[in-house]
C-alpha cells in the first residue's frame, strides 16, 4: 500500500500491525511446540488431529498411504518415495507425498490453477482530495471483492475507488493493458474492523466496456481443512501497489489462531488485501498486516535496518512473519450483518459461489494486444446507462453438480443371495465388470475409480513389508501402556477408555476399500478371509466388487434426485440408507452402524471392521451376538446361525468378541440403550469367545497395522488377561 501523507489508512494499518505483532509474541510457546512437532515428527503430526483429518479428507487421501509413505527414508525426492510400478503413481499420491515434504516437484497443473487465481487478483486505488492509497483485493463471487478493512474502511471511500484487473506484465513482457472497474458500495458493502475485511460489490461492466465475468472468481469456502500447520502457502499480490507478483510456495504456515493464521517466508511477504493460497489454489485467508522486528526502543525497523515510518509503504517493514484473516471467520461473520433486499441476494450469490467443485472460477479473457505504459486508456468513460450488455468470450461458470451415469437394469438392482439360499459363494458385486465409463464423474474422474486406484497403490505400498514384527510389536505394546495399572476393575477401565480416545489421534472416515482390504484385514496368506465364513479372496478383488458397489450406488443416487425434485432431509437420510441397505460393501462392523447411528469415529474406526462378504454382512444383520448350545448340530448358513434377535458366527468369534468389547472401552454408554443392541447380559458370551479362542498372529498383525494409522490399540489384544481385570459392565448406559 503506498501511502502520500499520513492519513486514517496509516493508522488503520499501524493499529493491524501492532495487534498482530502483540498477538505473534503472545503465541511464542506454542509455535515453538509446532516447530518441534513438524521438525521431529512432520507435518501429520504439527496440527490438531482434526484439522489433519480434515486436510486428508479434503485432498482425497488416506491414512493407509500416508503410512506407507512414513515408512520409507524421510529425504526429499523428485518423483515418488515408494517403489511402485509408474502405472500406480497417481496424481493422490504425488500431492501426499508433497504434503509430506517427501516430492520436491510439483504437478504441471499448478501453473495453470495459478494463472487462472491470478485473473481474479487486482489493484485496488482511491483517489481523494489530497490523499491516495492502494491496496489488493480480489474477486469473491460474480459481482464482490474482498480486501482489507484498513485498505476500504467505509463506503464513502470505498465510492472513490476502482479495481484494475491485468496490471501486469505479459509473456514478452511489456505491460498488458489494465481493464477498470469502478466499485459499487451502494449495491453492497460490508467491513468489519477487528477481523480487517471489506466486500463491496464491483460494477459489472469496466470503463471500457469489458465484462467482470471475464475476470473469474476466487470462492471462499467455509469448509475445514484448506491448509495446516507446516504447510506451504502463495500469495498473489501487488505490493506497493506495483505490477501483480506471487511468492510462490515461500511461506510456511507456522500456527493457527482463531481467527488468524500465521505463516513465516524468508524473503516473500504479503501486501495489504492480497489472497493467501494453498497448493490447490483455495483461499485459505486474507493477508492484511504481520509481526515486525522493532529496536530497544520499540521502534518499527525497516528492511535496510533503519526506522519504518508509514511513508516508507508497508513493504519496507521488516518482517518478522505473516497473519492473514481465516476464510472461515470471514464468512462466519459476513453471515452475521443484517442485509435486505438486493444486498442479501448478493451475500447469498457470495456463498453459493463457495459450494463450486473448483478452487478456481476463471477463464482468461481475449488479452488486448495495445500497449500502454501501464495506466488505462484516457479517452473511455463508464457507461452510465444501467443496462446490462450481453457478455461475449468464453466464461466458465460453477453449475451444480450433475453426475451422469449409465447402467444397465442388473447393475442398479445387483442379484443379492437369500441368507436362506445356501453357502456364500463370491463377494457380492453388481453384476457388470469394472467401473462404466463416467460413473460418477466429476471433470470426467470417477470417485469410485479413484478410490480403487487409490486402494491399488496402498497394496502395492504395502507389499514386502514384514507381515508382522514380533519384536518391534512388543517395545510399542510396552511403551504405549506405560502408566497404565491393573488392580481396581472400574480404574482400569477408566484409565483405558481415557487412553484410547486420546491415542485415537486419526480417525478416518469409513474407506474399507482403501483402508482395511490392502493391509490391515489380510492374513498370513496375503489373502483377506471373511469374519463369519473364512471364504478366502485376494484383496483385489473385493477392492473391485466394492468399487463396483460404489459405483452402483451413485447411480441409484442419481437416480432418486432426477425423480425427487427438492427432497427433504428425512427423504435423503432414507434413501442413503437404503443404498447401503441393498448394496452393502464387502465389509463388516462387528458393532452394527445403526446402534451407533452411522457416526464418526466409530464408523471408520478400524478395530471393528471386519472383510466380510456382503451375504454374511446382509445375514447377520445388526442382530447381537449370542451363542447356541446347539449350534455344531444346526449350522443354517455358512456364516452362522441365526434366530430373531440372536445370531453365532461360524468362524471369527475370538476377534469379534475382542473387536467389540474394544468397543465398549472405546466408546462408553455409546450402545445397549435399546433392547435391540448388544446388552449387558451378553458380556459373557463375548468373554467366553475371548477365552476360548485365544489370540494369533492375525489379530496381531491387525492391532499393529492399526496403531500405524489411527494411534490407539486394542488392550484385549496386548494383554488379553486384561479381560478378566476389567469392571466391562460399567461401560453400558
Amino acid at each position: 500500500m503506498t501511502v502520500e501523507q499520513l492519513s486514517q489508512v496509516d493508522k488503520g494499518f499501524l493499529e493491524q500491525m501492532e495487534e498482530a505483532g502483540r498477538r505473534y509474541t503472545s503465541r511464542a510457546g506454542e509455535r515453538d511446540g509446532h516447530l518441534e512437532a513438524l521438525n521431529q515428527h512432520g507435518i501429520l503430526y504439527a496440527d490438531t488431529r482434526e484439522r489433519v483429518n480434515s486436510r486428508l479428507n479434503r485432498l482425497g487421501i488416506d491414512w493407509a498411504m500416508a503410512a506407507a509413505i512414513e515408512q520409507t527414508p524421510a529425504t526429499a525426492t523428485t518423483g515418488t518415495s515408494l517403489d511402485l510400478d509408474p502405472e500406480l503413481v497417481s496424481t493422490d499420491l504425488l500431492t501426499l507425498e508433497r504434503f509430506m515434504g517427501r516430492n520436491d516437484l510439483i504437478g504441471i497443473d499448478y501453473l495453470e490453477g495459478g494463472f487462472l487465481a491470478a485473473r481474479s487478483v487486482g489493484r485496488i486505488t482511491v483517489r481523494s482530495p489530497g490523499a491516495s492509497h492502494q491496496g489488493t483485493g480480489f474477486l469473491v463471487s460474480p459481482s464482490l471483492l474482498m480486501t482489507n478493512n484498513h485498505v476500504l474502511a467505509s463506503a464513502e471511500e470505498a465510492a472513490a475507488g476502482v479495481i484494475e484487473f491485468n496490471f501486469q506484465a505479459g509473456l514478452d513482457g511489456q505491460p498488458l493493458v489494465p481493464v477498470v472497474f469502478p466499485l459499487d458500495p451502494q449495491s453492497f458493502f460490508v467491513t468489519h474492523r477487528d477481523l480487517d475485511f471489506t466486500v463491496v460489490a464491483v460494477s459489472d461492466r469496466s470503463r471500457d466496456g469489458q465484462p467482470l465475468a471475464a475476470f473469474g472468481r476466487l470462492p471462499l469456502k467455509e469448509a475445514q481443512g484448506k491448509a495446516v500447520i507446516g504447510e506451504l502457502v502463495n500469495i498473489i499480490q501487488h505490493p506497493n501497489g506495483e505490477p501483480k507478483q506471487l511468492a510462490l510456495r515461500d511461506n510456511q504456515i507456522v500456527d493457527v489462531l482463531d481467527d488468524f493464521v500465521h505463516y513465516s517466508a524468508d524473503t516473500a511477504h504479503g501486501s495489504s488485501g492480497a489472497p493467501v493460497f494453498n497448493d490447490q489454489w483455495e483461499v485459505v485467508a486474507l493477508h492484511h498486516a504481520g509481526a515486525p522486528r522493532k529496536d530497544r526502543d520499540g521502534n518499527v525497523l525497516a528492511v535496510d535496518g533503519t526506522r519504518w515510518h508509514p511513508s516508507m509503504g508497508e513493504h519496507r517493514v521488516d518482517w518478522k512473519a505473516n497473519e492473514g484473516v481465516r476464510v472461515s471467520r470471514i464468512l462466519g461473520m459476513i453471515q452475521q450483518f443484517s442485509l435486505s433486499g438486493g444486498a442479501a441476494a448478493l451475500r447469498a450469490e457470495l456463498f453459493a459461489a463457495g459450494s463450486s467443485l473448483h478452487p478456481v472460477e476463471a477463464a482468461p479473457p481475449t488479452v488486448v494486444t495495445n500497449r500502454t505504459n501501464g495506466a488505462a486508456p484516457r479517452s473511455v468513460t463508464l457507461d452510465g446507462s444501467g443496462e446490462q450488455h450481453a457478455t461475449t468470450g468464453s466464461v466458465r461458470w460453477s453449475v451444480p453438480l450433475h453426475i451422469s451415469v449409465s447402467l444397465d437394469d442388473d447393475a442398479l438392482h445387483p442379484r443379492v443371495e437369500s441368507p436362506a439360499a445356501g453357502p456364500a459363494q463370491q463377494a457380492i458385486t453388481p453384476s457388470y465388470v469394472g467401473l462404466p465409463a463416467g460413473i460418477g464423474s466429476i471433470d470426467g474422474q470417477s470417485p469410485a475409480a479413484r478410490d480403487l486406484a487409490a486402494a491399488m497403490v496402498n497394496l502395492a505400498a504395502f507389499r514386502g513389508r514384514p507381515y508382522f514384527d514380533e519384536a518391534e510389536d512388543l517395545m510399542a505394546r510396552d511403551a504405549y501402556y506405560a502408566g497404565i495399572h491393573v488392580g481396581n476393575p472400574t480404574s482400569l477401565r477408566l484409565a483405558l477408555t481415557e487412553h484410547l480416545e486420546s491415542t485415537h489421534q486419526r480417525r478416518p472416515s469409513y474407506k474399507p476399500m482403501r483402508l482395511l482390504y490392502p493391509w490391515v484385514d489380510l492374513h498370513p496368506d496375503e489373502k483377506l478371509h471373511s469374519i463369519y465364513s473364512d471364504k478366502g479372496f485376494t484383496p483385489q478383488e473385493l477392492m473391485e466388487a466394492d468399487a463396483a458397489v460404489e459405483a452402483a450406488r451413485i447411480g441409484r443416487w442419481q437416480e432418486f434426485m432426477l425423480h425427487e425434485s427438492a427432497p427433504g432431509r428425512e427423504a435423503i437420510e432414507a434413501e442413503l440408507a437404503l443404498l447401503e441397505a441393498s448394496l452393502p460393501f464387502n465389509c463388516e462392523h462387528v458393532v452394527p452402524q445403526s446402534w451407533f447411528d452411522q457416526k464418526e469415529p466409530m464408523r471408520g474406526d478400524l478395530h471393528h471392521l471386519f472383510a466380510c462378504e456382503s451375504t454374511c454382512n446382509s445375514f447377520r444383520g445388526n442382530i447381537p451376538y449370542f451363542d447356541f448350545p446347539d449350534f455344531n448340530e444346526v449350522i443354517q448358513h455358512d456364516c452362522g446361525r441365526r434366530d430373531p434377535g440372536k445370531f453365532e458366527p461360524f468362524k471369527g468369534k475370538g476377534p469379534v468378541a475382542r473387536a467389540t468389547l474394544y468397543f465398549l472401552l472405546r466408546y462408553p454408554r455409546k450402545i445397549g440403550d435399546e433392547a435391540r443392541e448388544l446388552q449387558r447380559t451378553g458380556l459373557e458370551t463375548l468373554l467366553n469367545w475371548h477365552r476360548d479362542h485365544p489370540v494369533g498372529i492375525y489379530e496381531q498383525h491387525r492391532n499393529a497395522a492399526i496403531a500405524e494409522m489411527q494411534g490407539n490399540r486394542n488392550p484385549l489384544i496386548d494383554h488379553p488377561e486384561w479381560a478378566e481385570e476389567i469392571d466391562f459392565a460399567g461401560a453400558w448406559p
